[in-house]
């Protein structure tokens, strides 16, 4: 299966391509990117493992990683979406794990919270996912912000696994239970 290419108002959100690969690479070497996210810049062989791996997700499971797009100006702003990355945490087993990040020219737009619900409703209507989880850096509070503003709420805490963190779910609309 290949990503579907969604649309927002400001944003494609599209299958992630080759065409995307350089500045993904570069968004993930710099420190500010991966403060929250394993905390430290990743190598560019680090860097195309995840790409192919967010690429991959999709003819395993269904629902994978996209790449954010302005469409304004066609600039890569960031990836992310639906995963299963087998953390060893038992609260993400068996349930989607939603994951973003953005540039840093990109934050404090509503980047993610624009591409978050488009990717849920996707997930909710055509994909019928059902519960999605996530993970969050207790530090990040643009990114509990950005969980609140989606519906996830807070029902667990880590703190050997992968580092503290908080750990979130948020059920699919009432109506399509």
């Amino acid at each position: 299966m290949i990503a579907p290419t969604l649309t927002t108002e400001r944003l494609r959100i599209e299958p992630m391509a080759l065409s995307h690969w350089e500045a993904y690479a570069a968004a993930w070497a710099d420190p500010r990117m991966t403060e929250f996210i394993g905390g430290e810049p990743r190598s560019r062989n680090t860097s195309w493992g995840k790409f192919l791996g967010g690429i991959g997700l999709w003819s395993l499971l269904g629902y994978g990683y996209w790449s954010f797009v302005e469409r304004e100006t066609g600039a890569f702003v960031g990836n992310g979406g639906l995963a299963r990355f087998e953390r060893g945490l038992t609260e993400l087993e068996d349930y989607p794990e939603a994951g973003w990040a953005f540039v840093p020219d990109a934050w404090g737009k509503g980047y993610a919270t624009e591409a978050l619900a488009a990717i849920l409703y996707w997930a909710d209507h055509d994909a019928r996912v059902g519960e999605i989880r996530c993970i969050i850096d207790r530090g990040n509070i643009a990114s509990h912000n950005v969980a609140a503003k989606l519906g996830f709420t807070k029902f667990a805490e880590s703190h050997d696994v992968i580092g503290d963190l908080f750990i979130y779910r948020r059920e699919p609309s009432p109506t399509l239970r």
